[in-house]
């Protein structure tokens, strides 16, 4: 890519944000699950599950969030505090390495949390995870707690990820701007606890690839401090909501890497 100047880069991200944020990018993104619905504990659940399989091929990725909804008769909320899915065979498998234990795993904690706070929003708050200065790294530590002590003690790598610091929180980081972003294109605003200034990226390869070639990124790792860096100039483009930049850098990453494969 060319060079830009800072001004030159921000105009450019601008517009490829706006001509990605649209109501076209919903059909094809697992952020059609959680809008299917009304109820913010049903958004929170499907919000949730659809990020932690969003790993590989979006078309596969989509294909087993439906299953996962057909699991639950679509009927999230209801399944999750009915226990539904005790009755699930362990070994069914639900995504590429992801099976039916991990999915129990993960639903015996949000069942504990909802019976405690409400909604996960609810917990969030609670937790302060939105004073903190990094708040979707403190909202995992504070639900991998809650999990843990759900599930004896044991942790699920397939579910949350274990190493908080250097993880690049990828796939929470995708639930919670679906969640927390309230422009009403695409994202849906639907949580409270966390002001959206305060969002980071979800980085993946794709993503960290485009930020390298627009000089946003200078690390070769997609962790933590790779997504520090990235937001330390996006929070300065727009402090007010800096996550927006996020469908600029997939969008042009997701393009660029069809190119290549032409």
């Amino acid at each position: 890519m060319r060079d830009f100047s800072d001004k030159d880069l921000k105009d450019f991200l601008d517009r490829e944000a706006a001509r990605i944020n649209t109501p076209e990018f919903i059909g094809e993104d697992p952020v059609q699950f959680p809008r299917r619905f009304e109820k913010l504990q049903d958004i929170e659940i499907v919000a949730f599950l659809s990020a932690i399989i969003a790993w590989g091929r979006r078309n596969m990725i989509c294909r087993d969030a439906e299953r996962m909804l057909s699991l639950m008769e679509q009927r999230p909320f209801d399944y999750v505090m009915d226990e539904g899915y005790e009755e699930l065979d362990p070994r069914m498998n639900i995504h590429r390495t992801m099976f039916a234990s991990d999915l129990q795993y993960f639903l015996r904690g949000l069942r504990k949390v909802f019976s405690d706070y409400g909604s996960l929003d609810a917990f969030c708050a609670a937790v302060k995870a939105g004073d903190d200065a990094a708040p979707s790294w403190k909202f995992v530590e504070e639900l991998q707690k809650v999990m843990c002590a759900e599930n004896d003690g044991k942790t699920c790598s397939q579910c949350l990820p274990v190493n908080l610091k250097t993880t690049a929180l990828k796939r929470i980081n995708m639930a919670l701007r679906w969640l927390v972003r309230d422009d009403g294109i695409v994202d849906m605003g639907v949580w409270k606890s966390i002001p959206k200034s305060k969002l980071f990226i979800p980085l993946d390869v794709h993503v960290g690839n485009t930020a390298r070639d627009l000089g946003l990124l200078t690390r070769k790792a997609n962790d933590r401090k790779s997504v520090e860096e990235v937001m330390e100039t996006l929070r300065r483009y727009r402090p007010d909501d800096p996550a927006i930049y996020d469908y600029a850098l997939f969008g042009i990453g997701i393009e660029n890497s069809k190119a290549r494969a032409e």
